[in-house]
């Protein structure tokens, strides 16, 4: 049977009031999407509920940026050396310990060396030498006043005591450049017979014996074999790495406080370079404290925690730390007192902190008043 004009006329009719519902309640739907992405409306509070809140007016304050780091302990290399044999030969004793402080100068090892026999034998020829050639000279000078002999036979005379002269104090300093005992040369030089000599290794300077890299029955080379280290251990070095990112708040003269992690004693230090490289491998800039080492507490290689407090003061906008709140995006705010009497989410960015304080780089200006106790409070009376 076929349909009417006027019923289909009717049935479109109803077809368009339907599709106009469902896009009405389309849009119903993206309103409320949309609502919930806005920012909360600003809270008020009555006179009893702002009893739990506490409000702070922001300025700027001075600080001192502090930076944690690892350290690694050396040796004072400024007050610590290498000692190396003068001469070659036979280690036959060995004198000290590890540990055991040394003075300067103080014989370490015993050496048995050939270098001892030709440089005595060398000085005590250059001795003889010198002695005869300025009777020589001394006589030619003589007889060319006389007439004995031509002035250029006196002349050559006196070089040759020169030369001789030159020739024996060599020979003497090489004798102290092997650390030969001084009595062992004043008997050369008074003509005294002398048995056969030891060498000794000397400690260069005064320190702690912290390395000993020899055995007896060892054949050294002179000048090249490692024999002791000697240091001073009454202040070291910590080696620290900071990031490159913190390095414009590390200077030289900014204090350090170290931790070993035995005991709760902490011992304090400077920092007395900053590298002008940046390590490859970590990225990092190395920054050198001087510490004083009572009792020799640190040792070398041992780690440590420092502290590094810049010694110039930094200014900024600071804030309690209880006062930063984070919403759903984990995005810090706080809540800022409007002058009306309500209070507003305002976000902001964080800086350095320092203690039990942010500072503030961005959202805030000097002279607003925030939330700094009871946020939480406001936030759920907002969420009301």
């Amino acid at each position: 049977m076929r349909t009417s004009p006027p019923i289909r006329a009717l049935a479109k009719l109803l077809l368009t009031a339907s599709a106009l519902a469902a896009l009405s309640a389309c849009g119903h739907k993206t309103d409320a999407g949309a609502t919930a992405e806005v920012t909360p409306q600003n809270v008020t509070l009555t006179a009893a509920q702002l009893q739990h809140v506490r409000l702070i007016t922001v300025a700027e304050a001075q600080f001192h940026k502090s930076i944690e780091a690892a350290g690694i302990v050396d040796f004072d290399n400024d007050q610590s050396t290498s000692v190396t044999s003068p001469i070659s030969g036979l280690v036959t004793r060995l004198l000290v310990n590890p540990g055991q402080p040394v003075s300067a100068g103080q014989a370490l090892a015993m050496v048995d060396s050939s270098d001892f026999a030709a440089a005595t034998s060398a000085y005590a020829k250059a001795i003889a030498t010198a002695k005869t050639t300025r009777q020589i000279a001394d006589t030619d000078k003589d007889l060319a006043q006389h007439n004995g002999i031509s002035a250029r036979e006196a002349q050559q005379a006196q070089t040759d005591a020169a030369n001789a002269a030159a020739d024996r104090d060599a020979a003497l300093q090489a004798l102290q450049a092997l650390k030969i005992d001084p009595k062992a040369i004043r008997d050369i030089e008074a003509g005294r017979p002398i048995g056969r000599l030891e060498g000794a290794i000397r400690a260069p300077i005064g320190g702690t014996l912290v390395e000993k890299l020899i055995t007896p029955g060892q054949l050294l080379q002179a000048g090249t074999t490692p024999a002791f280290t000697v240091a001073n251990l009454s202040k070291v070095w910590v080696m620290t790495q900071v990031a490159s990112s913190d390095q414009a708040s590390v200077q030289a003269g900014d204090p350090a406080e170290i931790e070993t992690g035995v005991g709760a004693a902490h011992l304090t230090g400077v920092v007395d370079n900053v590298a002008a490289l940046v390590n490859p491998d970590t990225r990092a800039v190395t920054a050198r404290v001087v510490a004083a080492n009572p009792g020799g507490q640190l040792k070398k290689q041992m780690y440590v925690r420092v502290l590094l407090t810049a010694k110039q003061a930094s200014t900024g906008l600071l804030v309690p730390a209880a006062a930063i709140l984070r919403d759903d995006e984990n995005l810090p705010f706080v809540y800022v007192a409007e002058p009306k009497g309500d209070f507003a989410r305002r976000r902001v960015t964080l800086g350095y902190r320092t203690g039990d304080q942010y500072e503030i780089t961005a959202g805030l200006q000097a002279g607003e008043r925030i939330v700094s106790d009871g946020g939480i409070f406001v936030q759920f009376m907002q969420s009301q």
